[in-house]
């Protein structure tokens, strides 16, 4: 493993963590590896890849979002390659993540706070344990952390040692992220740090240290994690290891979750009421959106939690094209993020940003814009998962939104 941060102050965290004996969803079948002990052990005393330092300002930036101070932007790959963890790929997608703020800065006349969907973003939830490929039922790839790509039984093994593999990519990712802060402008202070989905709890849990100075425990595997709309229990591994963590975290909060629920998950990860704290990734779809958000936006204000309300317009609205591939409609995309605004605005709630899936090339996998018909979308459709929008496309929406 390549040297990352040295944090004398921070201290491993025991792997037999309570929240590992709870239930968990979405987990890889890797136990029975020969290696799993020598791995998790290997995760378990190496260096951590962001600094608590770091964690804190993230935090800071999500504060003044949450006090309505400032914007809040997530952007990047639905699926992170390890084949891209060079500098000049991450330089590309870390100059986008500027860009797009840039515009949201410009449009809202707020600072920014950007997080990049990277450095970690290697492991994918799936709604189905197979998927049929040219004719074949193979496993579900469930991103590189946990199996490959390649269409074959042997290829979608789930294999434990992939997250030495995971940890290594992330760490030359959050090196190149790391050497283009010396040139923000302090207008669009504010990162970009990095942000996965902190799924897969045998990588996550390796990777918690205890700083010495205050006992905090931290998730050094990025600087804002969140937990999916399918491990969002409240009595799952997921959120007790998420209490416990003092990094800022997110929840994704789909159509199917009820007021009563969204307020007890704010007050089991929120406890004191911390700005910053907590952020609510609302993905609904542009149909149940003006339904299930409002009463959920009223219930939080009125048990008082000052939470970071963001949009991901992507996730609920994904459809099958008739060529067989799935793919969005950036008119879909706006509509829900411009219902979300409206809503909470309304709500007399600030609308702090947006949570989008974005490549950092010119693909084709999302309808609109450049992108005029699903006829287009065999043209540079790339993605190892969901299809995301282009930068020009991103900016599009940016520019509807606000």
């Amino acid at each position: 493993m390549p040297q990352t941060v040295k944090l004398t102050e921070f201290t491993t965290t025991r792997t037999d963590a309570p929240w590992m004996t709870l239930p968990a969803t979405q987990q890889p079948h890797w136990h029975h590896h020969p290696d799993f002990d020598l791995i998790e052990a290997e995760l378990s005393g190496a260096l951590p890849l962001v600094a608590h330092s770091e964690i804190r300002e993230a935090k800071r930036a999500l504060g003044l979002a949450a006090l309505g101070e400032a914007r809040v932007l997530q952007l990047g790959d639905c699926a992170e390659s390890f084949s891209d963890a060079d500098p000049l790929t991450t330089s590309r997608k870390v100059r986008n993540v500027q860009r797009v703020a840039a515009r949201m800065a410009e449009r809202t006349g707020q600072q920014v706070a950007r997080f990049g969907r990277m450095a970690g973003q290697y492991a994918k939830p799936r709604s189905s344990n197979f998927e049929t490929v040219d004719g074949i039922e193979l496993p579900s790839f469930r991103g590189e952390l946990i199996n490959s790509f390649e269409n074959s039984v042997s290829a979608r093994r789930h294999d434990p040692e992939r997250m030495l593999r995971a940890y290594d990519a992330s760490a030359a990712v959050i090196r190149e992220v790391r050497a283009h802060w010396s040139g923000i402008v302090e207008e669009l202070s504010g990162g970009p740090w990095v942000a996965h989905e902190a799924l897969v709890l045998d990588y996550e849990n390796a990777l918690i240290r205890t700083d010495e100075r205050t006992g905090e425990q931290f998730l050094t595997s990025t600087h804002f994690p969140w937990i999916g709309e399918r491990t969002r229990q409240l009595d799952h591994a997921h959120v007790s290891m998420f209490a416990a963590i003092a990094n800022p975290i997110g929840v994704k909060v789909g159509p199917t979750a009820d007021p009563e629920t969204v307020v007890r998950l704010c007050q089991v990860l929120d406890p004191h009421h911390t700005p910053g704290r907590l952020t609510l990734i609302v993905r609904m779809g542009r149909e149940d959106v003006h339904v299930a958000l409002p009463p959920i936006v009223r219930a939080v204000q009125r048990a008082g939690h000052p939470v970071v309300w963001v949009s991901d317009p992507m996730h609920g609205n994904t459809v099958k094209a008739k060529c067989g591939r799935k793919t969005r409609l950036v008119s879909h995309i706006i509509e829900e993020a411009t219902a979300f605004r409206h809503i909470l605005e309304t709500e007399g709630a600030h609308a702090a940003g947006l949570h989008l899936e974005v490549a950092a090339t010119d693909v084709t996998e999302c309808v609109g814009g450049p992108v005029p018909d699903e006829s287009a979308l065999s043209e540079r459709y790339e993605t190892l998962c969901d299809p995301r929008l282009n930068p020009d496309q991103a900016l599009g929406v940016i520019d509807s939104v606000f």
